[in-house]
């Protein structure tokens, strides 16, 4: 049987992400908060951090709650309410600003699916210091999925339904930024290996 995180404090996360998400995606917001390269040269700073949280359509954001959900299930019981907040401010702003840097090409961007990526390799890490070998599988499986997308490109399926280009350097920006996040239980896990 499975036993899902139910209780309040796994699934009020998640659940006020995916809340705050289709609030902006129904008030229409993303000329104001979506990353725009032009915008941001020009000062609007903010748009690095916000544009992880609105969608290019309803679909968009149907697949990152989705993956809210799937991330939920598998590593809710990992963090706190306040654990969890402050992860997914970290992802966004972490990714925001590697998009920035890093991907010149990317004129215009939204959306959850960086981040997590990078919720998803510290849930990994996470059960792996935690002595699941589940989470092996699934580091590996998560970098195996950003190989695949780096050396095949994005999914034309998933870009027309989400109608647009499916940013796979940014996924691969979110995936380090939960390696960076997961630093200090990497450092843990290796000191317990050497005792």
């Amino acid at each position: 049987m499975v036993n899902l995180p139910l209780q309040p404090r796994y699934i009020l996360p998640p659940l006020c992400l995916m809340a705050l998400s289709a609030l902006l995606a129904a008030l229409n917001l993303n000329d104001v908060l979506e990353f725009n390269r032009q915008l941001i040269e020009q000062g609007q700073v903010w748009r690095l951090l916000t544009s992880q949280y609105v969608h290019a359509n309803w679909p968009h954001l149907g697949l990152n709650c989705a993956g809210i959900i799937l991330i939920w299930a598998l590593h809710a019981e990992h963090t706190k309410p306040t654990q969890y907040a402050l992860h997914t401010v970290f992802l966004a702003a972490w990714c925001g600003i590697g998009i920035y840097y890093f991907c010149p090409d990317i004129r215009i961007y939204t959306g959850l699916s960086a981040l997590l990526h990078g919720v998803i390799v510290w849930g990994a890490i996470k059960d792996i210091d935690a002595g699941m070998k589940t989470g092996i599988l699934l580091f590996i499986g998560i970098w195996l999925k950003i190989a695949y997308e780096q050396l095949n490109g994005p999914s034309a399926e998933v870009g027309k339904l989400i109608a647009s280009r499916v940013a796979i350097d940014a996924h691969l920006i979110g995936a380090i930024g939960g390696i960076v996040l997961a630093l200090p239980l990497v450092m843990t896990y290796l000191k317990k290996r050497q005792a």
